[in-house]
């Protein structure tokens, strides 16, 4: 197996072992911590099946201030369990559409409970992966992602692709982790990567990612820096529970240490972009 499809599996295995698992060992953290970190307004949180809320690893809300009209056709890349589908949908309206694509079957099927539970028509949610995805050229005005990109090892892929099934005109809006000066034993650790850290990309690197694969109008809209305190809790998630052999020690460094380490290196940013 190669180190690309190696990275791709670990990180389907413990997304799905977290939508499935219970916190434990007196986390911190239990699950939904990122959906409130994200800044989600919880009055829209509260208009959602819970499970779409309790089971969010995202670390932005991209649909907040994204534009979506109604009758856009929305594209989320790595739905997850549907929080940002049924966002989506309620944008919109009944004269659009909203497609989730995501490579865990754990999480496909916990996303189409959701949006049976919603009552929502006008969402669907194929699997792929998003460096290949399942949707026809130039088919979507938006592109959506939460906190997914940084966990592809071929991130170039996925830029290139969003510029693929864009309309012309078409926007993305996507919330995503970056970083800068890692040091390389978080890079190496599987752990972290499963966690949103290992993998991520300079904010610069993004950019240019995006420009290269042809968007205008690359802009980082806000960013949402994370303190030693946030970053521990959600190191100390059901992310890093599931992608460790013991529950009580999720990563091979102690959390309160990784935290330390990258403080002041890590952030969610919300980066929008144009296909000409």
């Amino acid at each position: 197996m190669t180190d690309v499809k190696l990275t791709r599996k670990q990180v389907s295995q413990a997304y799905a072992a977290a939508v499935q698992a219970e916190s434990c060992c007196g986390s911190p953290a239990p699950k939904g911590v990122a959906a409130k970190l994200a800044g989600y307004d919880e009055a829209l949180l509260r208009e959602l099946p819970a499970d779409a809320v309790v089971n969010s690893f995202g670390c932005g809300n991209p649909v907040a201030f994204a534009g979506i009209g109604e009758g856009d056709v929305v594209l989320d890349l790595g739905s997850g369990a549907g929080i940002d589908l049924l966002l989506a949908a309620k944008k919109v309206g009944p004269t659009g559409s909203v497609i989730g694509i995501d490579m865990t079957d754990e999480m496909i099927a916990r996303a189409k409970e959701n949006i049976a539970a919603a009552e929502v028509g006008n969402v669907e949610v194929r699997k792929g992966i998003i460096e290949e995805l399942p949707v026809a050229d130039a088919s979507v005005d938006w592109v959506i992602s939460n906190c997914v990109i940084n966990l592809s090892p071929e991130k170039d892929k996925v830029f290139a692709e969003i510029a693929r099934v864009l309309k012309p005109g078409g926007r993305m809006s996507v919330s995503d982790i970056v970083a800068e000066n890692l040091p390389d034993w978080v890079k190496s650790d599987d752990v972290l990567y499963n966690s949103c850290i290992g993998g991520a990309i300079s904010e610069s690197d993004y950019v240019n990612g995006l420009r290269a694969a042809g968007l205008a109008d690359v802009v980082v809209e806000e960013r949402l820096p994370y303190d030693s305190n946030q970053m521990e809790e959600l190191l100390v998630s059901d992310i890093a529970e599931a992608s460790s052999s013991s529950c009580c020690s999720p990563a091979s460094t102690e959390p309160r240490d990784v935290a330390e380490a990258v403080s002041g290196k890590v952030w969610s940013a919300r980066v929008t972009a144009t296909k000409p």
